[in-house]
């Protein structure tokens, strides 16, 4: 059903300034203005780009369809549909959020990953794009395609953060068991609530555990693994200043740092001897200037066939070895 509703001028609207008293008609009401979705989503766009806010468009319409529990597509086959005060007004306190430089997945609480929806706060890296391809590479160590398969094999995934890489696998490939570990409680909460989203729990054990614990391999019980994957926190601790606003302020930076970048690279190389059958396999995702440096760890730790797998811009992403006693 299609209303009226007045609203002040969008900027005095977003910033939430005072509108002159001389724009008050007879009656005392502020000046108005009626707002379809799709002149909100425009003027919300080119707002936002003034503001520099990355991804401007996209920002603009997930945050709205995320207010209207709308999908993109959705937002524009509504176009016509006009707000509600109450709408808008919760839609001006999302885009607050975003002007203050808190990424939109946590806004509104959500990552699109491998085609599958999963939760996101605070407590989580953002997934993102590239580790995609990590796991596509991945399954195809396992025998499949980048569409899963059934091929039975036991998974370690180290780091698991937001629960991405193991509960995209379970969900893809039915016959594999995996076991998520993670150094942190809080991101372990976020992956459990993923895994029962997307109803894996039975296949996907959620473990406390640090890698740097001379103890990791023997916490263990299910090795050995025919894979282990990890998306490790590879950042020199020199590059921090240079990310962007949004990861430095909002993302967990033990998620993402590391004082030289490589300690973790190490640790599981180190621990695969003791996790993985012979042939196993180990695959990382990659800092996009780590290739040489990450090679050499696992070429040192019995690992060969080693490959390097680029991203979609050209940047060195995935690698992954076979373990030989």
């Amino acid at each position: 059903m299609s209303y009226r509703v007045y609203i002040p001028a969008f900027v005095a609207f977003l910033e939430n300034s005072l509108v002159p008293r001389s724009r008050f008609n007879q009656i005392g009401m502020e000046e108005v203005k009626v707002w379809q979705v799709v002149e909100l989503l425009k003027r919300t766009t080119e707002f936002f780009a003034a503001k520099h806010i990355d991804e401007p468009r996209i920002s603009s319409e997930l945050l709205l369809g995320h207010l209207l529990s709308e999908s993109r597509l959705q937002l524009y086959l509504h176009h016509d549909r006009l707000l509600s005060s109450e709408e808008l007004d919760q839609f001006r306190t999302l885009c607050r959020q975003r002007l203050e430089g808190r990424p939109v997945q946590y806004i509104v609480g959500e990552q699109f990953f491998y085609g599958l929806q999963f939760f996101v706060d605070e407590r989580v890296l953002v997934p993102r794009p590239e580790t995609e391809l990590l796991v596509e590479h991945a399954l195809e160590l396992l025998g499949m395609t980048g569409r899963g398969g059934t091929v039975e094999a036991k998974v370690l995934d180290i780091g698991t953060g937001s629960g991405c890489i193991a509960v995209t696998m379970a969900s893809l490939s039915p016959s594999l068991k995996l076991t998520a570990v993670d150094s942190s409680p809080d991101a372990l909460a976020v992956a459990c609530m993923n895994a029962a989203r997307h109803g894996v729990e039975p296949r996907v054990a959620f473990m406390l555990a640090d890698m740097f614990d001379g103890l990791f391999a023997s916490k263990l019980s299910d090795a050995p693994y025919d894979l282990i994957i990890s998306n490790p926190p590879y950042i020199p601790e020199a590059e921090w200043e240079t990310l962007q606003r949004e990861v430095r302020h909002f993302e967990p930076k033990m998620a993402l740092t590391t004082p030289r970048g490589t300690e973790c690279y190490e640790a599981i190389a180190q621990h695969a001897a003791k996790l993985l059958v012979p042939g196993g396999k180990l695959c990382f995702e990659l800092h996009a200037d780590g290739a040489a440096v990450v090679r050499e760890l696992m070429t040192a730790r019995g690992f060969s066939s080693i490959t390097v797998t680029r991203d979609y811009a050209g940047l060195d992403r995935v690698i992954s070895g076979t373990y030989q006693e």
